[in-house]
């Protein structure tokens, strides 16, 4: 009776165990939630958002803080350059990803600084870098495949800085 039950629960564990193995998608998504964006670069409002963002970047002092409002800054880029690509407006998307990875190339030497300065970051923080940059690599070759080949050459260009900021964090462990 005790070895019924036994294998009556293991099979099926080993079974969705291995069947859960076998799948794989070609092209797997990174699992990391992009915050909410709010108003898009297409909305005549949006010039108030950007001079705040602005103002909370120049009041930042503190080098984490300032790493995880670019963390946040970037993100919120890459998701607006993924809704403006699902709107048709690929060239505001390309420039709004642009911005993004521009405020994302500052966070490795946010984070060597800090730790030069003796606050070394913590773990969490870094992966959460990470798991952003393969996220918004994520978007950019999704905006690669739907850009018209005149504007290729540009997102080229912010792969190459995503990649880039990959690696100088990849350095810092």
């Amino acid at each position: 009776m005790l070895i019924g039950l036994i294998l009556f629960f293991t099979i099926p564990i080993f079974y969705l165990a291995n069947y859960s193995q076998t799948i794989t998608t070609e092209e797997q998504k990174v699992v990391y939630e992009l915050p909410y964006p709010g108003i898009l670069p297409d909305h005549p409002l949006y010039f108030f958002k950007a001079v705040r963002d602005r103002i909370m970047d120049f009041s930042t002092r503190d080098k984490l803080k300032k790493v995880e409002l670019y963390i946040l800054f970037s993100d919120k880029r890459a998701k607006m350059a993924q809704l403006l690509t699902y709107k048709g407006k690929i060239d505001q998307a390309i420039t709004t990803m642009s911005k993004g990875e521009k405020y994302f190339i500052k966070i490795p030497k946010l984070l060597r600084t800090s730790k030069e300065q003796g606050v070394s970051p913590q773990q969490e923080l870094i992966n959460k870098a990470k798991a952003s940059n393969d996220k918004h690599r994520e978007i950019i070759q999704e905006l690669l495949k739907s850009a018209p080949e005149g504007e290729q050459y540009r997102i080229t260009e912010i792969l190459r800085i995503n990649e880039t900021s990959q690696s100088e964090i990849e350095d810092l462990q």
